[in-house]
């Protein structure tokens, strides 16, 4: 298996000083229809090597694959008691947080890269860079960082597996990635790294959309592009319903 990819992929490894990922996604696009319960992502591919050769030294390879979703501004509150009864005190807007993040890897993140390479490729809940809109003090960002990451991974919307990436002999490589039913739509993307040694050789990325369909997408659509007509629609159903259930209330 191993001598057939390196000669299918010959041609491409000509010249190239360092390696390749050629990665692939099982679905470029997802349909959520009211009947959606989330999906699974199958993420594989292969690493290409200079020469077709693989490293002839220990220095341990890993592969990291890190689904995205768009950026959104995202407004935290934080409750207080007072009085026995639980108030909005103090709160933080973040300008781009993912709309949801996922992250498989073959081990432990930790263990495969430094907290400062973490913090350039955002690898890993703790290293997400969130772009707060005010200046508040380090302590107080960094309480309502947790708090954002909770609600989220309670959610299902962020979350991260190690041991969940599998390497066939230092070549092919696959992961899964769940996709929650609360999932938002919009235009995802699915990077790719590999690593060695604690550097990042390769980074590959595919896109991935996620959009409503049928009935559900036709009433996002409408709500987009006639939002006045929606919207006097949306009344006159309320209106109608409301009518509707108050006669029904009195003929009982």
């Amino acid at each position: 298996m191993r001598k057939a990819v390196a000669l299918l992929f010959a041609p491409l490894l000509m010249g190239q000083a360092k390696p390749v990922l050629v990665p692939d996604v099982s679905q470029r696009q997802i349909d959520i229809a009211y009947s959606f319960t989330g999906a699974e992502l199958l993420l594989f591919g292969a690493i290409l090597y200079p020469g077709g050769r693989l490293p002839n030294d220990d220095k341990p390879t890993d592969i990291v694959v890190v689904v995205k979703g768009p950026t959104q501004s995202i407004l935290v509150r934080e409750k207080t008691r007072i009085a026995g009864i639980w108030v909005n005190a103090a709160r933080l807007r973040y300008r781009s947080a993912p709309s949801f993040y996922g992250m498989v890897s073959s081990r432990p993140i930790d263990k495969i890269v430094d907290e400062r390479t973490r913090a350039i490729y955002e690898l890993g809940l703790d290293s997400l860079q969130l772009s707060p809109a005010s200046s508040a003090p380090a302590d107080e960002q960094d309480r309502f960082a947790r708090g954002l990451n909770d609600l989220k991974q309670r959610g299902g919307l962020y979350y991260q597996k190690p041991d969940a990436v599998e390497i066939s002999d230092g070549v092919l490589y696959r992961a899964r990635v769940d996709i929650p039913a609360r999932v938002p739509v919009g235009r995802f993307t699915a990077e790719t790294f590999l690593i060695r040694d604690g550097h990042v050789l390769a980074v590959a990325t595919k896109e991935i959309e996620i959009r409503k369909s049928g009935f559900e997408r036709f009433v996002a659509r409408s709500a987009q592009r006639w939002s006045i007509t929606y919207g006097l629609v949306a009344v006159a159903l309320s209106v109608l319903l409301g009518w509707a259930a108050g006669y029904v209330a009195r003929r009982l």
